[in-house]
């Protein structure tokens, strides 16, 4: 079953770079997920719309964190923040693996 991983960034643009150099990262160890960028605005409609795996925030939304897990219900779908590091290095191997660890039920 294809995993969806979502990045919440400001204005949905800021993560591209990120989310190719992800889906790269995803392609090189055959994996079947679908990775998108959206804008903070637009989570609510996401949430009522698509079946996400994760939710991963980037450093400029970090303090939507608690909003979105309420948007969720408290579900058991982790929406966690970006480290700054790999953020900053768009490092989309680190991340990407973080994402996978999250879906696997890791912290």
């Amino acid at each position: 079953m294809k995993k969806r991983i979502v990045l919440v960034c400001l204005a949905g643009m800021s993560t591209n770079l990120l989310v190719n150099r992800m889906r790269r990262a995803a392609d090189m160890k055959d994996r079947d997920v679908e990775i998108v960028a959206i804008s903070a605005s637009e989570v609510e409609k996401d949430i009522q719309n698509e079946q996400t795996d994760v939710y991963l925030l980037g450093p400029q939304v970090r303090y939507l964190k608690n909003d979105i897990k309420q948007a969720l219900n408290n579900s058991d779908i982790p929406v966690k923040n970006i480290d700054m590091t790999d953020y900053g290095l768009m490092d989309g191997s680190k991340v990407f693996e973080y994402a996978e660890k999250l879906m696997d039920g890791g912290n």
